[in-house]
């Protein structure tokens, strides 16, 4: 006598969050949860499987599972955007022709992947570049350069240049690996904003004199006290303002202001540094991959100016830590804004 207490097919499956159809012996359909109807609006219980799901692989994974054991197949659903799934044919013990489809969503781990295939093949190329470019330099100099001493003196200078871009490369990738293993832990030692603002100016009066630029800095109120890693946020603000100096207007100005948010972070207040320069902007269609690792809107501009590529995906990650938030508005001819808001201590 069956156990009253055991759940039916239809609990079963109700209790599966990730899309589920059982089949039975005529490849009629006998049960499907929410997630299955949604991605499946065709699909009728008591209906052919193959009304619905118009997916000969799935079909045929279907029919091989009543063979014995489970079938495996990927199936791709491309409206209302694409979805990768593994499906998971498997025939029910004890239940004659009947198979369970499983659909397990691998959108996201395989765009991880790709992620890492193109991060590994571009870091690969960009420290091909400078390398090859050495190479070629050294070359020069045993070669037809020996002797020449004023070449020897040109060709030093470049060397000289493209190691310090391998060796600035080489640091971000480090830097970014660190601030990846420890995204889940928030840093909580407190940290004035305003000490850093004025820390990183300071910092940075060389870069602004070498443009004939301004760099200023307009702090409301405060103290502003965040939890954080207080080196990691002088490198977002200096990463912040120094691109503000190098892609503003020659002889130009940027600024940072730090003010409280008008928008409460969470379920408390919060600052925002706002980082302005009054450069040439960036066109909208490269607003929303400002922040990806390599991603450069103009690339011989961003490798001339000594850019590695990885700047502001540093710096996404390093207030992603902090629990907060980058904003970032342009116009073009008009310039930049780029705006960090992060929570503040109670």
């Amino acid at each position: 006598m069956p156990d009253s207490r055991l759940p039916d097919a239809r609990q079963i499956l109700a209790a599966i969050p990730s899309p589920a159809i059982l089949v039975g012996a005529a490849d009629e359909v006998i049960g499907a949860n929410g997630a299955a109807l949604a991605l499946f609006p065709r699909l009728r219980l008591g209906e052919p499987l193959w009304a619905g799901v118009r997916a000969p692989g799935i079909l045929a994974a279907t029919t091989a599972a009543r063979g014995g054991g489970a079938r495996a197949v990927e199936h791709i659903e491309r409206v209302p955007v694409e979805r990768h799934y593994a499906v998971q044919a498997t025939a029910v013990p004890d239940a004659e022709g009947q198979v369970l489809l499983l659909f397990r969503d691998r959108t996201s781990e395989l765009a991880a992947e790709r992620m890492r295939t193109d991060f590994v093949a571009n870091a690969s190329h960009e420290l091909r570049t400078p390398l090859a470019s050495l190479i070629g330099f050294i070359e020069t100099l045993q070669g037809a350069a020996r002797n020449d001493a004023n070449a020897r003196e040109k060709f030093l200078g470049v060397m000289g240049d493209q190691a310090r871009r391998m060796a600035r490369l080489i640091d971000d990738l480090l830097s970014l690996s660190r601030i990846e293993m420890s995204r889940h832990l928030p840093p909580s030692t407190p940290v004035a904003i305003d000490g850093v603002v004025r820390e990183a100016v300071d910092g940075l009066r060389m870069v602004a004199m070498d443009r004939g630029a301004r760099l200023e800095a307009s702090i409301a109120g405060g103290p502003w006290t965040v939890a954080g890693d207080r080196d990691e946020l002088y490198r977002v603000i200096e990463n912040l303002a120094e691109n503000a100096l190098k892609y503003g207007r020659e002889g130009g100005r940027a600024e940072i202001l730090v003010r409280p948010s008008a928008q409460p972070l969470g379920e408390g207040r919060a600052v925002e540094i706002v980082v302005r320069d009054d450069g040439v902007g960036i066109a909208p269609q490269h607003l929303p991959r400002l922040t990806e690792r390599f991603y450069r809107a103009d690339v011989r501009e961003s490798r001339q100016k000594g850019g590695t590529g990885l700047g502001l995906a540093l710096v996404k990650h390093i207030v992603g830590r902090h629990r907060g938030r980058l904003d970032i508005a342009s116009e073009l001819g008009k310039g930049s804004t780029f705006t960090v808001t992060l929570p503040l201590l109670p």
